[in-house]
């Protein structure tokens, strides 16, 4: 394994080589702080441009990239900012999309209003937004889920610059697990519904999603969310606390070359169509689902494999956009960088919510902002079980798993036992890693 989630600082992003020139050009109009930040956030933004393709992971199965949702956590002022900027330079031809839209939905209303009292009325249009406002209400979002269906399947994508937003797009917080869920499953909206014009569609929800908010705020909106997959679904994205270096950051100054080259890209995106299977890509991910399990055994830890289920299919999707991006063409790069954000996405959730997570407490401090811990690392070269049963009890776990957790160990050869002293010895397979 690469990367080690259990230290306070973040994975370090990989040298973006050969294959990733679009996410460089993304971040040339960012301040350096929030680079590592800000990637996993571009995919959602990204994503939604694409409609007509799907791509076949490694259970078989075929999958859109839509559905992506990411939440961009920060500390109030260090930045957060710069996502919403980057997203309607993104999403520049969504814009214009949704003001001709918009034209005629305003010259209905108009043709409506000096209609006489016995006229025929005028058929409102079907108008359908690719980036509607972030205080669309779920009726609203419902509505324009059928209208841009018709229009191809298209996918609506949301910014929303304060977590608390979902819930009016959702229809109230307890609805938010439902709609969340229907949207990365790729799932239809889930009932018909009767209204004054008759009865409703039940589109497929095609959308995607980034969220910025801050820690705080963050804890209090996932804390009932944490085990029902809804947590597992959503890209977290954590910046730590700045430095007070007293240096405000720049950003970039959008100009029309950064649109020129933008646009260049996205255009790959408008013309991929089809099913496509990307094999060093699921190669990638088969490897990093056994780097999973491992680190599951290493630290015990069975809904830390969980979360890591839906990591990897985020990241693979990420994976699948980077590929279209970069001509159809598959590149070492790309790979570093998929499995970097699989590491930086787990890292993000433990570090804002191990501690709920393990105790279901609602207090965070310092010391509880610490990832899953590598048992073995923590014991020595040589060891007996008790050893490894005093370090469990020392961190919340039963010493009764002991034995289960040294038998995994065993299996994976990360160490050997000696009928001869009782003890266990960290195998070279294990040191060099």
């Amino acid at each position: 394994m690469k990367y080690d989630i259990s230290k306070a600082t973040a994975p370090a992003m990989p040298n973006l080589g050969k294959g990733t020139e679009f996410i460089k050009l993304l971040l040339s109009q960012a301040s350096k702080d929030m680079h590592e930040a800000l990637v996993p956030a571009f995919f959602p933004i990204i994503g939604a441009h694409i409609s007509g393709t799907e791509f076949q992971y490694p259970d078989l199965s075929w999958k859109e990239p839509t559905g992506m949702m990411a939440n961009l956590v920060a500390h109030s002022g260090d930045n957060k900012g710069q996502l919403t900027t980057l997203a309607k330079a993104i999403c520049r031809n969504f814009r214009q999309h949704d003001e001709a839209e918009e034209k005629k939905l305003l010259e209905w209303q108009r043709l409506k209003s000096i209609k006489g009292a016995n006229a025929t009325k005028p058929e409102r249009p079907e108008v359908a937004f690719r980036f509607p406002p972030s205080n669309t209400t779920n009726a609203a979002f419902i509505q324009n889920a059928m209208a841009l269906e018709a229009q191809g399947n298209l996918t609506q994508y949301f910014n929303l610059p304060e977590v608390e937003m979902a819930d009016r797009l959702c229809g109230g917080h307890k609805q938010v697990s439902v709609l969340l869920r229907n949207v990365y499953d790729r799932d239809r909206a889930g009932a018909l519904r009767a209204t004054a014009d008759g009865v409703t569609g039940n589109p497929i929800i095609r959308a995607c999603f980034t969220i910025s908010s801050n820690p705080a705020s963050t804890r209090q909106f996932y804390k009932y969310e944490l085990t029902n997959g809804t947590f597992g679904r959503m890209v977290f994205s954590y910046k730590p606390r700045g430095s007070r270096s007293g240096r405000i950051p720049r950003q970039g100054k959008y100009a029309d070359e950064f649109f020129e080259k933008l646009d260049e890209f996205l255009a790959r995106l408008d013309q991929s169509k089809g099913r496509y299977i990307i094999k060093p890509l699921n190669k990638l991910i088969d490897r990093l689902a056994q780097d999973m399990a491992t680190l599951a055994d290493l630290v015990d830890d069975d809904l830390l494999f969980e979360i890591s289920h839906r990591s990897l299919v985020s990241s693979w999707k990420a994976g699948c956009i980077l590929w279209l991006l970069n001509n159809q063409t598959w590149t070492k790069s790309m790979g570093e960088l998929v499995e970097w954000l699989v590491y930086h996405d787990l890292w993000s959730k433990m570090q804002l919510f191990a501690d709920m997570l393990k105790n279901g407490v609602d207090v965070i401090g310092e010391a509880q902002k610490s990832g899953p811990k590598n048992m073995l690392e923590s014991l020595p070269d040589t060891f007996n079980e008790a050893q490894l049963e005093a370090l469990r009890l020392e961190l919340g776990k039963s010493k009764e798993g002991a034995k289960g957790q040294l038998a995994k160990w065993v299996f994976r050869k990360f160490i050997t036992y000696s009928n001869q002293t009782g003890l266990y010895t960290k195998t070279d397979t294990y040191l060099k890693r």
